[in-house]
């Protein structure tokens, strides 16, 4: 009885995101020309960014005050957008797809690797023609292509 109750009860427990769940892509060029290109394929697109956070100078800056002497990235930032017609259709699909907006991608560059550019997947169904936009944007954004 017991494990059943258990089992239950993880069915409702929600599942974190994973490496797994994000699409990525690693170049040699610099953080900085990665950040350009970034903000030039967002810009380009007619859209605007809302927002940037400086998750690599987070988590320098409070790396002690948590007890931990890990040094991660030596960049890392998230960029968050939005595309209004795209957030439109998708909510008009089902309003929760609110839940995704806005739209982020990060570039990160942990202690001694490349520069990796990326962004979350998203479920099956109207979310993937927002995550071709942020594929063509991180693509675009490193030169690949689109």
């Amino acid at each position: 009885m017991l494990r059943l109750m258990l089992a239950a009860l993880i069915g409702t427990i929600p599942i974190a995101i994973t490496a797994q769940e994000i699409v990525s892509y690693e170049t040699d060029q610099s953080f900085d020309d990665v950040v350009f290109g970034l903000e030039s394929a967002i810009l380009d697109r007619g859209l605007v960014i809302d927002g940037q956070n400086h998750v690599g100078e987070m988590l320098a800056r409070t790396r002690e005050d948590v007890g931990s002497e890990k040094i991660i990235f030596e960049h890392a930032e998230v960029y968050s957008f939005c595309s209004a017609v795209l957030s439109r259709k998708m909510m008009e699909a089902d309003p929760l797809n609110i839940g995704f907006c806005p739209y982020d991608i990060f570039v990160a560059q942990p202690v001694g690797e490349n520069v990796t550019i990326g962004f979350r997947n998203f479920p099956e169904g109207p979310m993937k023609e927002v995550q071709s936009l942020l594929d063509s944007i991180a693509r675009s954004a490193i030169g690949d292509g689109n």
